[in-house]
């Protein structure tokens, strides 16, 4: 589910959106885990990363760009030496913000064999692509990823190979045949 999990987040970096916020305690499940991640990347701390960026070309100025439009990311990783440390109830405080209009869920795999749960919700402004949301759910594990501000997930293709980000080949196109 790791890896699953990573190539979501690398594929889903670009997209972003309203103010979208960890519901207050959750934090708190930190205390309980035996190991625990909390990144808060906000406007100005994203603004003082993308100045160590140098030059207007190459690698730099294109990640400059994905990140330009980002106000936050937020990142909740939970990892707990037994099962049902965390709640529904924690996960329902969460989810409840993904029901306010515009907001979609457009993925959700579920494994009933191995109580996993991974779901993707975003926001769309029109066309652009306004939110991000990412709920990682097993039965010791936990990870949720928020990002706030729109970026444009086809500029994330070209920066494969770099910035530890892989390459992710698509191979060829494929016609569908018409009915």
């Amino acid at each position: 589910m790791k890896k699953i999990f990573a190539v979501v987040i690398l594929i889903c970096l670009p997209v972003a959106g309203q103010e979208i916020k960890v519901p207050a305690g959750f934090d708190e499940l930190g205390a309980k885990a035996k190991e625990s991640v909390n990144i808060t990347l906000d406007r100005d701390t994203l603004a003082m990363a993308g100045k160590f960026l140098s030059g207007d070309k190459g690698n730099d100025a294109k990640l400059k760009e994905l990140v330009a439009g980002v106000r936050a990311i937020y990142v909740r990783s939970f990892e707990f030496d037994k099962p049902n440390q965390y709640s529904k109830k924690d996960l329902d405080a969460f989810r409840a913000q993904f029901r306010a209009p515009g907001w979609s869920k457009i993925v959700e795999v579920q494994s009933k064999e191995d109580n996993e749960h991974t779901e993707i919700h975003i926001k769309k402004d029109g066309k652009q692509i306004a939110g991000l949301a990412i709920i990682a759910a097993e039965p010791e594990e936990l990870t949720l990823v928020l990002i706030d501000g729109p970026m444009d997930p086809s500029k994330l293709a070209e920066l494969g190979g770099n910035f530890g980000i892989p390459r992710i080949e698509m191979g060829p196109k494929v016609s569908l045949p018409k009915d």
